[in-house]
């Protein structure tokens, strides 16, 4: 669910304007997972663009303390989200902590690196939702260390209904700056793609693992 209308529109316009969001349905992107995407999406490029950034850090810490009530702890999920995270966590005086994404193998053996007490009221930031399962590893080890998970803010996400389905299940409230639907709204309405490249991408995101560029 996002945040509210006005701040995805927006989110999305500067996203597409720094190339954070690329679109070409005529020669999809390659994912890690092997399928073909009319989409790519690399919000570590927030970071770069100092008014942006700030952008995403105000807009993130407004909505956090409205929607959730002002936590104890920001978390970030590595690495995309640690950055942002810790602007956030800035904005709002907050200590901040991140989650690896599995425990380290020497030292302390930690996933989660910071100070973070039982008990102690958490929001998850994360840059980029797909199928949610990366995300809710981090909420899992947060949950083993003791914390209580108020919910998750990310910057972006696909609307999958796997990623709807993972987060239900696991009991997480989420919350997004923008999404995939507002993205093509704001995409088409701005003339970045046209409405029959719209309807492809559209098309997509209702079966994105099958999905080829031909159909």
């Amino acid at each position: 669910m996002i945040f509210n209308k006005d701040t995805a529109s927006q989110t999305a316009e500067l996203l597409l304007q720094i190339n954070a969001i690329k679109l070409n349905s005529k020669n999809p992107f390659t994912w890690a997972s092997g399928w073909k995407s009319p989409i790519y999406c690399d919000n570590r490029i927030i970071l770069s663009f100092p008014a942006i950034r700030n952008y995403i850090r105000d807009e993130f810490a407004k909505n956090i303390e409205k929607q959730f009530g002002k936590p104890d702890v920001i978390a970030g999920v590595a690495t995309g989200a640690i950055g942002i995270g810790i602007l956030v966590a800035e904005s709002l005086g907050l200590p901040f902590v991140y989650v690896r994404p599995e425990a380290k193998k020497h030292g302390r053996l930690n996933q989660v690196e910071g100070f973070l007490q039982k008990g102690q009221n958490v929001v998850v930031v994360e840059d980029l939702i797909s199928t949610g399962n990366s995300s809710l590893l981090a909420v899992e080890a947060l949950r083993n260390e003791g914390a209580n998970i108020k919910g998750m803010a990310a910057v972006f996400t696909y609307g999958f209904q796997v990623a709807e389905d993972n987060f239900a299940q696991a009991k997480v409230d989420l919350f997004t700056l923008s999404n995939y639907e507002n993205l093509l709204e704001l995409a088409v309405a701005k003339e970045y793609i046209t409405e029959t490249e719209q309807e492809l991408l559209q098309q997509w995101k209702k079966s994105p693992s099958e999905w080829n560029v031909e159909v």
